[in-house]
């Protein structure tokens, strides 16, 4: 038997990369600005890295703009004696710390910071848990009532502040008020014509009950939303172990939510420590001063009283305390994701 064989011709490496190359030289790119190999150019790489910049830049120089020069000019403001001759004469009187010192060594000034964090305290612990117990409510109604009781949140957060505080005002009228005749009619004679805004225990009352109520669907609906992303699978595991209700939101709801109330109390931090117009509107800080927070304290210090040098020293201690509430949750925020 005659056995045939073929020579097979092999090519070296080297001859294939050669090839290759000399193809890669022969073809033209693109339009698109990407070669035949899939690899993209400088130009489109930079402009699809810098895209995201490119879109954030208006809103950063809005920011900017509506933000930043408001806040550099109380500082610079706060170093200076400005009253009301510097400004009529346009005088520019610098006088450094002097603002600073004065009002750090003011008792007024660590009592009204004192009453404001125990303010803000009050309002942020009935906020939060009023508002767990509505978005826990949103999660157990049926499908009619959860609508009504959504647009009833909807309505009284939309509001706005200076409408509810005047309507606030009206409620706890001392001679036409509603809530006067309602408590008389339910025989607390004594509280017929009783002043709401004479005391100021009672004064802020009726400023926690606003401010409440305006907070609370805040927190419901994003309860409300934070419970819909538990699967129902845990709840029921929980009861079949014998879980009660107080025990499901302790072993359930909150550790699912932690990061939930986490951000929503330091956000109602923020809004109450700093909140103006419902202190303000409601009695502009009386009676006799008794219920003013640092903000409307830095407002009368600094407009009513024609004091603008301690009332803009006033507001950058405020944000300071601001910055310090924001830099102790910026350092929580890291720590979970460290953890996580």
């Amino acid at each position: 038997m005659a056995v045939h064989s073929e020579r097979v011709q092999t090519r070296s490496p080297e001859s294939g990369k050669a090839d290759m190359a000399a193809t890669e030289q022969i073809a033209p790119p693109t339009a698109g600005g990407t070669p035949t190999n899939g690899r993209p150019t400088a130009g489109p790489r930079l402009l699809t890295r810098i895209a995201p910049y490119l879109l954030l830049l208006p809103a950063i120089l809005a920011t900017l703009f509506l933000l930043g020069y408001p806040l550099l000019k109380t500082v610079l403001v706060s170093f200076q004696n400005l009253n009301s001759r510097q400004l009529v004469q346009h005088l520019t009187e610098w006088n450094g710390f002097e603002n600073y010192t004065e009002q750090l060594s003011n008792g007024e000034f660590w009592h009204t910071t004192g009453r404001s964090v125990a303010f803000t305290v009050v309002n942020v612990v009935l906020i939060m848990v009023g508002g767990t117990l509505v978005g826990l409510l949103l999660n157990r109604l049926g499908k009619w009532m959860r609508l009504f009781l959504s647009a009833s949140l909807i309505l009284a957060w939309a509001m706005p502040i200076v409408a509810s505080t005047t309507v606030y005002t009206w409620l706890f009228d001392q001679k036409y008020g509603v809530v006067n005749w309602l408590l008389d009619k339910l025989g607390f004679h004594g509280m017929l014509d009783y002043n709401w805004f004479s005391d100021q225990n009672s004064t802020f009352f009726v400023i926690i009950l606003l401010i409440v109520w305006g907070s609370i669907p805040f927190v419901a609906f994003n309860m409300y939303a934070g419970l819909t992303t538990i699967p129902t699978e845990l709840y029921e595991a929980a009861r079949m172990d014998g879980a009660g209700s107080f025990k499901i939101f302790s072993s359930v709801i909150f550790p699912s939510l932690k990061p939930f109330f986490l951000a929503t109390t330091f956000l109602e931090v923020i809004w109450v420590f700093k909140a103006f117009t419902q202190v303000f509107a409601m009695n502009m800080g009386g009676p006799q001063r008794l219920t003013e927070t640092l903000p409307v304290y830095a407002f009368i210090e600094g407009v009513s009283n024609n004091h603008y040098g301690t009332g803009s020293a006033i507001a950058v201690l405020t944000i300071l305390m601001l910055g310090a509430l924001m830099a102790y949750y910026f350092r929580i925020i890291l720590k979970q994701e460290d953890e996580l």
